[in-house]
């Protein structure tokens, strides 16, 4: 018999209520539709890593959601811990065959646009994204981290997972300084309706997206993303590998989803995702000036 208070029992946490996968299949597994399964599951590790699995095996626009992650991930294999149903923790099989290779890099950052469009619209919440993977909500006048999205080549297509907090108390934050949705006021954490938000965003964008032919000018991404972008205008510091770094001024996002750095020196330095360790606040002139930056 299953335990009263098994994670996965209906009624083991009231404010939480479990995804119901049929009722999201119905709203978004239809003809016309990006999306062509929905599966949702109890526990798993990770669903970037379940999913990259399968997706040989499985059509473009499959979607797996779990209730809880206990291995989930960021980039350079962060670790991303929550309660289980206290937020959205899922990852979607993308093929983009038609569109250049060279340009799937802007997959994770147009995964930031939907989510924060989105998110704005169902919860209410002033989203922005942090170059290149992070989802920023405002708690108390304070910009804290509140989601991520990490985007993984698999078989042959990306599979993008995205974790939102969404009613974690500040007592259940994984670390200092991380966020959630009812932290930062959010009108509503009905997990489903807010899952739905983002996934029809996210199929709206990426249409547009792979109709351009990956063009991020021509489809209004590169200008979206820069509109929501709390990055640029900020002095910031890419630590790089090998103990290398640059600082300079967030000054654009070019044509190949890179931040563009103007450093001191007056060059316009472009750095990738894939190349970046840590973006942190850029240090002083004195610092900078010690460091040999």
């Amino acid at each position: 018999m299953t335990p009263p208070d098994a994670s996965d029992n209906r009624w083991s946490n009231l404010d939480r209520p479990p995804l119901s996968a049929p009722a999201l299949r119905r709203a978004l597994v239809r003809e016309g539709s990006l999306w062509t399964s929905l599966d949702v599951v109890p526990t798993v590790g990770s669903t970037n890593t379940d999913l990259a699995r399968r997706a040989e095996d499985l059509s473009e626009g499959a979607v797996l959601v779990a209730e809880e992650q206990t291995e989930g991930r960021g980039r350079l294999d962060r670790r991303w811990s929550a309660p289980a149903r206290s937020g959205l923790f899922f990852s979607v099989l993308l093929k983009p065959t038609e569109v250049p290779v060279e340009k799937w890099g802007w997959l994770p950052l147009l995964a930031g646009v939907s989510v924060a469009t989105a998110l704005s619209r169902s919860a209410g919440v002033d989203t922005a994204l942090k170059w290149p993977n992070d989802l920023l909500v405002t708690v108390g006048g304070e910009e804290r981290k509140a989601g991520g999205i990490l985007a993984e080549r698999a078989a042959d297509g990306v599979v993008v997972g995205i974790g939102i907090n969404v009613s974690l108390t500040e007592k259940e934050l994984p670390i200092p300084g991380a966020g959630s949705l009812a932290l930062a006021g959010a009108v509503s954490t009905d997990r489903d309706p807010l899952l739905r938000s983002v996934l029809r965003s996210l199929g709206q964008w990426y249409g547009a997206w792979r109709a351009s032919g990956g063009d991020p000018a021509a489809s209004r991404l590169q200008e979206a993303y820069a509109a929501g972008c709390a990055t640029l205008g900020r002095t910031v510091r890419a630590e790089l590998p090998g103990g290398r770094s640059v600082t300079g001024e967030a000054v654009a996002v070019d044509g190949h989803g890179r931040l563009v750095l103007a450093t001191a020196e007056g060059v316009q330095q472009p750095v990738g995702a894939g190349d970046v360790v840590h973006l942190r606040p850029g240090a002083s002139t004195e610092e900078t000036r010690d460091t040999g930056e």
